[in-house]
This record gives C-alpha cells, structure tokens and sequence, in this order.
C-alpha cells in the first residue's frame, strides 16, 4: 500500500517459502524481514521507506539492494496508533554480504 500511494507499480506473489526467495536473491540472513521486493534490478527486504528506494534508483550505487530487518513500529505498513516510531536503519547490502547504512529513520 505504502508503495503503490509513492507511486510505485507493485505485483504482489505470495510464497510460502521465503528463506528460498531471499538466499534467491541474497539477502544476508541477519536482514532478513517479511518481504522482498525486486526494483530496477535491485532487491528491497522488509518495510523500506519509498523515499529511499527513489533515492537508491536516482543514486544507483554498487550494491544489491536495501534492507529494514524486522519489523520496526513506524516503518511504512508497521504505524501503530498510539505507539510512538521506532528509529531504525534501513542497511544496503553487496554480493559479498557486506552492509551498510543507507539512513536512519
């Protein structure tokens, strides 16, 4: 939802075997979340901002994609009235498994 109101095209393809789709595309373990997404030829795990990925398609750094592990309170799709938002960091990560931070929210 949180994609689709920034504009973004989403194909929903629903699984039940996520640790295939994520070794599939490299996510490191540690980053792992409840969703991956492909964009551009970049993956995106978990509950990443849609700035950010607009940002990573205008920047288009050397990396396989971005990463929000878990799932934070705040983080697009996890607001919760009442509940104040998380800070977190939303990591890139390479082939190699090295990460980063991109931001934090």
């Amino acid at each position: 939802m949180h994609l689709q109101k920034n504009g973004f095209d989403v194909k929903d393809e629903p699984t039940s075997d996520l640790r295939a789709i994520k070794a599939k595309y490299g996510v490191p373990a540690d980053l792992h979340s409840c969703h991956t997404a492909t964009v551009d030829g970049f993956v995106v795990e978990g509950h990443v901002p849609a700035d950010l990925i607009t940002r990573l398609l205008r920047e288009r750094p050397k990396i396989v994609g971005l990463a929000v592990p878990g799932m934070p309170v705040g983080s697009p799709g996890m607001e919760t009235p009442g509940r104040p938002a998380q800070r977190y960091q939303v990591f890139t990560f390479d082939q190699s498994g090295k990460t980063g931070v991109f931001a934090t929210r």
